[in-house]
């Protein structure tokens, strides 16, 4: 395949839904490195991630709702043909299915039918569906309300992973994790209570035995025919939080059983764009499970990808536009990392803390190729603003450093300014 239209002049703009996260400032930097101009959309304004300088335009809006929707279908007229939506985050890959219809005069972006868009999003029906499936998953309870968290203290083997059906806005809000560890059956009452008025139902699993080191991933993409056009395996060093969190220092490498896993699950569900599957493997037996899949948008591994020659995000822009894909050399397992140093600072604080971690070993860890999630010498605004904000909520607490960072009101002349 060719890549002749790499940094066309009349290239039509990727929309990145969701700039104010990782995902999204991530996407926005590779696609803009690749001659793509780049709009982006986040909820606040005055986030660290937001403060990119390779993005076009952005506008402010509401992207767990429809907010963003709006601003799309307002927007649409104006830019001079179609363009590629890119959502970076759950909740807009769901309303960006559900307004696909509304949204089609103006944008482009491959996705399955809207019902496996619902299947895979929502952790209640994957679990069931899984389970008919045959994928390997670790026993999981449904939390509809209080009685159903009781009965799970008592069935199931403790420590436990407790998440949210579906990550809306109030858990984004709200929640000090996307996911949370139990570690005891007393403790998931409380738990329980506490997270339960943030989304409709609430999802626990036993937690499969072994170091943050034991969860690898795949993310791929499926073309519009259903081919698998791109793969690309890597694992968790470490995390934030620790055992229940977000990657803060990952590689990638070599795991047939894990992208085997990964194909056979979306093959079964037809599915189409980009995807992701976190498995985990137990230390104490080797075999796999399957935790979750993420689908429709990009992911922090997503990045990795891209560095070591997987092309994933400028696949799924040319697919969608019927442009020919890029050519995808396959994964070449040099075993590059992809570092997020400030939080890797506070994982390797903790576990160096409580004696599970030497500097050495530390020191060791960040050997060899690296690329970073945050950092980048032509962009440095949204690495120091980060640290900022981080700095922040250690004094202030979090909540308070939320506020004091809010976006103030801007009118559609300051939405557009970079």
């Amino acid at each position: 395949m060719q890549t002749t239209n790499r940094g066309a002049p009349d290239a039509p703009p990727a929309i990145i839904i969701g700039l104010d996260s990782l995902n999204g400032l991530q996407t926005a930097r590779l696609l803009a490195a690749r001659g793509i101009p780049v709009i982006g959309i986040a909820r606040n304004r005055s986030h660290p991630f937001a403060r990119t300088r390779v993005c076009r335009e952005i506008w402010e809006a509401d992207t767990t709702g429809r907010g963003f929707v709006e601003r799309l279908v307002a927007e649409g007229p104006r830019l001079g043909g179609p363009a590629v939506l890119v959502p970076c985050q759950d909740m807009a890959v769901l309303h960006c299915s559900r307004h696909r219809d509304e949204l089609a005069p103006w944008y482009r972006m491959v996705q399955p039918a809207p019902e496996v868009v619902e299947l895979l999003m929502d952790k209640l029906g994957f679990q069931e569906w899984a389970i008919r499936e045959g994928l390997p998953i670790p026993p999981t309870r449904i939390l509809r309300d209080r009685a159903d968290a009781e009965a799970a203290a008592r069935d199931l083997a403790f420590p436990c992973i407790l998440k949210p059906s579906l990550k809306t806005s109030l858990w984004q809000d709200n929640a000090e994790s996307g996911v949370y560890r139990v570690e005891r059956a007393e403790d998931l009452l409380p738990l329980y209570d506490r997270c339960a008025a943030w989304t409709p139902v609430l999802v626990v699993q036993e937690r499969i035995e072994g170091s943050d080191a034991e969860l690898f991933s795949c993310n791929c993409y499926i073309d519009r025919e259903g081919k698998p056009v791109a793969t690309f395996v890597a694992r968790k060093i470490r995390q934030w939080p620790p055992g229940a969190g977000t990657s803060s220092l990952g590689e990638e490498i070599r795991n047939e059983e894990v992208l085997r896993e990964t194909l056979r699950l979306f093959e079964a569900a037809d599915f189409r764009g980009l995807g992701y599957v976190e498995i985990k493997r137990d230390a104490r037996t080797g075999r796999h499970y399957v935790i979750e899949p993420n689908i429709g948008r990009p992911t922090g591994r997503s990045a990795l990808a891209e560095a070591c020659g997987v092309e994933l995000h400028y696949a799924a822009y040319c697919d969608a536009l019927g442009w020919p894909l890029p050519e995808q050399p396959g994964q070449t397992y040099r075993g590059t990392k992809w570092l997020y140093l400030r939080r890797d600072f506070q994982t390797a604080f903790h576990y160096w803390r409580s004696g599970e971690l030497s500097l050495v070993e530390w020191a060791r860890s960040w050997r060899g190729p690296k690329t970073w999630a945050v950092y980048d010498a032509k962009d440095l605004r949204p690495f120091f603003a980060d640290w900022v904000l981080a700095l922040r909520q250690a004094v202030l607490g979090r909540k308070r450093a939320r506020k004091a960072l809010a976006p103030k009101p801007i009118g559609p002349a300051a939405e557009a300014k970079h």
